[in-house]
């Protein structure tokens, strides 16, 4: 939350100059390369720098920086234009008389030519490959984003979009990322927020789920010898959150698998590898049962299909109406151990059922689903699962054809 007195965490003491007398005039000339770290155009939204005040006054001020100031008669007026946030203040050093110097914030065009490090920042492997998913997104970004709370005009559309993959891959906090891209902590999280809700709308405008013919096309060779009617693996997984304070709450949200308050998702994916599924986020109390009530699942899959899934999801009654088998390793059932052909079934069916694993993991990397989730953006696990899987599918396929 803005505080409007709060002093911008990027602020950093700019070098000291000789002591001016009060007849001398204040040269504000800068060398290259300190005009080199400073932005020509303010990040904070400020189209031109305010006069200094003069010495005398700069003497009789306390504190090292002050917010930006209109002198009229003598007072201190803020001027902060808040349709555009808190990023309008801006801050120099009265006791030197010199504006702020800051490395310049970080941007996307900077690396165009670095995969390695953009990779490990969004988790995307190069440039192009950033430009096709932001392009992915629609023609009209600037005219459908609608902000959450307020307008940003002081970061492109661009860097806001790699300002988000940053945050899901790093799970960096909202203070650090303001300090990288030059803005307030408030306007990074304001970006987060109605970045991932337009991301997760427009690309839940698309039909994932394959056809028949399609599944069929792409299914691996291990596939078509052992389970040729499979149509989706599925599996759950939980994205632990911070201990909500409403009892209701924590009760609802308390997963006794992982011992801690968590979010549990319905992840769904085909023989190939294609994630084609993502239930909504539920509290880490409901059962993989009752996620499979509550979903869509049951009614997209056809009549002689087959749903692979561990043995927790105990649903063949939900799909047997739809003409849809479930196939799930065997339960002991009083028995003191299995026979030798179904422990051989038990693991062909694992060794098919691992790619669903395997795809979970590949989607973690994005590391917003492994750290606890902050109260503010609990609300939003929904929308940041999907966009995590979303975005996983534009990674290179990790099924072989021949698995």
């Amino acid at each position: 939350m803005y505080l409007p007195n709060e002093k911008d965490p990027l602020e950093c003491t700019p070098q000291k100059r000789p002591r001016l007398h009060e007849d001398d005039t204040l040269d504000m000339s800068v060398s290259p390369e300190a005009s080199a770290l400073v932005r020509e155009e303010s990040d904070l939204g400020v189209e031109q720098l305010p006069s200094p005040p003069s010495p005398r006054q700069a003497a009789t001020t306390s504190s090292d920086f002050v917010a930006k100031t209109c002198h009229c008669s003598g007072e201190k007026v803020d001027q902060v234009d808040q349709s555009v946030g808190p990023d309008t203040k801006f801050s120099y050093n009265v006791a030197t008389q010199t504006p702020p110097s800051r490395l310049s914030p970080y941007s996307i065009t900077d690396f165009q030519c670095k995969p390695e490090e953009l990779r490990d920042l969004t988790g995307i492997e190069s440039y192009d490959k950033f430009l096709l998913i932001f392009n992915s997104l629609g023609p009209n970004i600037v005219s459908e984003l609608k902000y959450r709370k307020f307008n940003v005009k002081n970061l492109s559309l661009e860097d806001q979009f790699f300002l988000t993959l940053w945050k899901l891959r790093k799970a960096t906090s909202d203070t650090e990322l303001g300090m990288h891209f030059g803005i307030h902590h408030t306007t990074a999280s304001n970006i987060f927020i109605s970045w991932v809700t337009f991301m997760a709308n427009q690309w839940g405008k698309l039909d994932l789920w394959p056809s028949r013919d399609l599944i069929d096309y792409y299914m691996p060779e291990g596939f078509k010898r052992t389970y040729p009617s499979t149509r989706v693996i599925v599996d759950a997984t939980e994205i632990p959150i911070e201990k909500p304070t409403n009892p209701t709450a924590q009760q609802a949200t308390f997963s006794t698998y992982k011992n801690g308050n968590t979010l549990k998702v319905l992840v769904g994916a085909s023989p190939s590898g294609l994630i084609s599924f993502a239930s909504e986020a539920y509290g880490g109390s409901t059962s993989d049962r009752q996620i499979v009530e509550r979903s869509v699942l049951p009614e997209l899959c056809s009549r002689g299909d087959s749903v692979m899934a561990d043995r927790g999801i105990n649903v063949q009654d939900i799909f047997a109406p739809k003409g849809v088998a479930v196939n799930i390793p065997a339960f002991l059932r009083g028995k003191d151990h299995l026979t030798g052909a179904v422990i051989m079934n038990d693991r062909k069916l694992a060794s098919k059922r691992v790619h669903i694993e395997r795809l979970i993991g590949l989607i973690k990397i994005y590391h917003i689903l492994k750290t606890k989730l902050n109260h503010h953006y609990v609300s939003h696990g929904s929308n940041i699962f999907f966009v995590c899987f979303m975005l996983s599918n534009f990674r290179e396929n990790i099924v072989s054809q021949k698995a």
